[in-house]
């Protein structure tokens, strides 16, 4: 038989001691709390989501660091810089995610950013020296479609020539829209121009970032989005639906690599500096390419996931410098809107 509880009073001494008792309690968890250093992270939309890397990086990090890691979004990756050029050195960031090498140059010229300090080999398509741009992820742009539909166009020649309807990214807000400019730059030149008048009826629409234009062919609005040759790996992993894949095209394909880069400015230097170096680990590289749906920059142990092995593996890659993107990049940005106005 258990005992009954026994009454509890409290005397009139013990009544003056709670608050303080309470108060004391509550100041200590506070400092505690206010002792827990906070990493701010600005990144892109996509990456913080639920079904993006963010959370699964997130919980690794804060298992070794004993920190607060915190993911801050703005919208698409271009978005990022702009962002960051308003702000300045008055942003709360401490580490810039997202960025790409058609946007490095433009973010180095703000002097924000510090070295990073990494040094281990990289498993990209194309050499790395940046001492201020650390890659964390890699792909090619694409034009994803079903595997379904007839005459799939082999260039942007043939893209331009035939009924196909597509939906793309707006370049001033969207790394993949800066990188389709890119792509048609580096792919023609002085050709340019005329590709993007022949592609004008194409469009359907420009939306502000990948997600929009995923989710409009998803629904049926469009033949083919521009995307990754990786985005069909989704569909075949995550929802077992092998009827998605990329446009293979003759000219070749445009290289993205993404970076994350310190900021000068950061009250948190040293735990800046392990998240970067943290960003090449094996609880990372390994989660990004079944959730970022990207390629990994450092090759995890176990390899790619199954079903990486039947995308499109482009014959020729194509990427102009940092320099030269910045260089390119308002011309070719008047000759988008040029042709899309008519």
């Amino acid at each position: 038989m258990a005992p009954h509880p026994v009454p509890f009073r409290v005397e009139e001494e013990d009544e003056m001691r709670l608050p303080i008792v309470a108060s004391c309690v509550a100041l200590a968890a506070g400092t505690a709390a206010a002792e827990t250093p906070v990493l701010t992270v600005l990144t892109y939309d996509s990456f913080t989501s639920e079904w993006g890397p963010g959370p699964a990086v997130e919980k690794a990090f804060e298992e070794t660091c004993a920190c607060d890691l915190r993911f801050v979004a703005a919208g698409d990756g271009a978005a990022l810089l702009a962002r960051l050029q308003l702000e300045g050195a008055r942003s709360e960031a401490d580490v810039v995610l997202g960025l790409d090498t058609n946007l490095t140059a433009a973010a180095a010229a703000t002097g924000l950013f510090a070295p990073h300090g990494v040094s281990t080999p990289l498993d990209l398509p194309v050499a790395w020296e940046d001492p201020v741009f650390l890659p964390f992820d890699w792909g090619w742009f694409a034009f994803v479609h079903d595997r379904r539909m007839e005459d799939v166009p082999a260039s942007f020649e043939e893209l331009a020539a035939s009924d196909s309807k597509i939906v793309i990214q707006d370049p001033r807000s969207s790394t993949p829209g800066l990188g389709l400019l890119m792509w048609v730059e580096a792919a023609y030149g002085d050709r340019a121009p005329e590709i993007w008048e022949g592609l004008a009826d194409n469009i359907v629409t420009v939306t502000p970032g990948w997600s929009e234009a995923y989710g409009l062919f998803m629904e049926g609005e469009a033949d083919m989005v521009l995307s990754y040759t990786t985005s069909p790996a989704y569909h075949l992993i995550a929802e077992e639906d092998d009827t998605k894949t990329a446009a293979a095209f003759r000219e070749g394909h445009y290289l993205q690599v993404e970076v994350a880069g310190k900021l000068a400015a950061t009250d948190q230097p040293e735990l800046a500096d392990r998240f970067m170096a943290f960003l090449l680990e094996e609880p990372v590289q390994s989660v990004l390419p079944t959730t970022n749906w990207m390629y990994p920059a450092k090759l995890p142990a176990a390899g790619l996931p199954e079903g990486f092995e039947t995308l499109v593996q482009p014959e020729t890659s194509l990427l102009l410098s940092a320099d030269e993107a910045l260089a390119l990049r308002p011309e070719a940005l008047a000759e988008w809107q040029d042709a899309l106005a008519r």
